[in-house]
């Protein structure tokens, strides 16, 4: 079985059988109990392979989930889906930019054509409505790393106050255009709050450290005890189990995937992988 090092594309991981720790019974119980759904947890942790996972459900891609837990427990209704990611952004100016490419490649994949051009917050509000209208749907919105351009110039205080701003205004309209929204999920690296930001958008449920969601991330011990152990021969577990099972988000201890993945990569090499990779280097910008 393949090792998933840098994937976050569901249907590629189970299309081409990269190794896959099912999380889908968290994914049905965030849709089944929840409409707008804030998730934080560090880099390389599993976010964005979690989100892109609720896009093929609601997409209706049923048989990507052959064997898995939701594949008999959801009836894998259709909705259209906007989805954005957020990669760097230095500047306001390229925040911009980087909300326009999102919002067009939405309008492509989607097949409607908003509009309104100059003005971003407006151009997102005219897809949600579109894309609603065109499918007769509600609509599923997935954002992933909605913090990143903030943290990505935190050392640059005028433009990330501005940002924020700007980043808050976007992220209103989805409160604004709840009649026409079925699921909203977000994530990223830094706590939610509902002042600054999100004052606009007072209605997402923050499941971060909530129990029933600790292991929404990160690989349990009953996970490596089972689905991984057989590439973990000869390894000495209490060692392993020390070096790379030290995360909890008010639950049970989860390991890093990024750490497991590059530990067995390796040939079975301790390092500090996921520290010399995922760091949050804004901390160090900070202090």
């Amino acid at each position: 079985m393949k090792l998933p090092i840098g994937i976050s594309t569901f249907e590629k991981i189970r299309s081409d059988d990269y190794l896959y720790i099912d999380k889908t019974g968290f994914a049905l119980r965030l849709i089944q109990e929840h409409d707008y759904v804030f998730l934080s947890r560090p880099r390389r942790f599993g976010k964005s392979l979690f989100l892109d996972t609720l896009k093929e459900i609601f997409e209706g891609n049923r048989e990507l989930f052959r064997g898995l837990h939701i594949y008999d427990k959801y009836d894998f209704e259709k909705y259209p889906v906007i989805k954005i990611s957020f990669g760097g952004v230095r500047g306001v100016r390229r925040l911009e930019r980087s909300i326009f490419d999102n919002l067009h490649e939405n309008q492509k994949r989607l097949g409607v054509k908003c509009r309104e051009t100059d003005d971003y917050v407006s151009c997102f509000r005219e897809l949600i409505q579109l894309v609603r209208e065109h499918f007769n749907q509600r609509v599923v919105v997935l954002i992933d790393e909605y913090d990143k351009p903030i943290l990505d110039n935190i050392d640059r205080i005028e433009d990330a106050c501005e940002i924020r701003e700007r980043l808050k205004e976007f992220y209103t309209e989805l409160k604004e255009n709840d009649a026409y929204l079925r699921f909203v999920f977000l994530t990223g690296v830094s706590k939610f709050a509902r002042v600054s930001i999100f004052s606009g958008l007072n209605n997402l449920d923050d499941v971060s450290l909530d129990r029933p969601y600790a292991a929404i991330c990160g690989y349990t011990q009953h996970d490596v005890e089972t689905i991984i152990a057989p590439m973990l021969q000869g390894v000495d577990m209490e060692e392993f189990r020390a070096w790379y099972n030290g995360y909890n988000f008010n639950g049970e201890n989860v390991y890093n995937p990024f750490d497991v993945l590059l530990f067995i990569s390796k040939e079975y090499l301790y390092d500090s992988y996921w520290f010399s990779t995922g760091t949050p280097s804004f901390l160090v910008k900070l202090l």
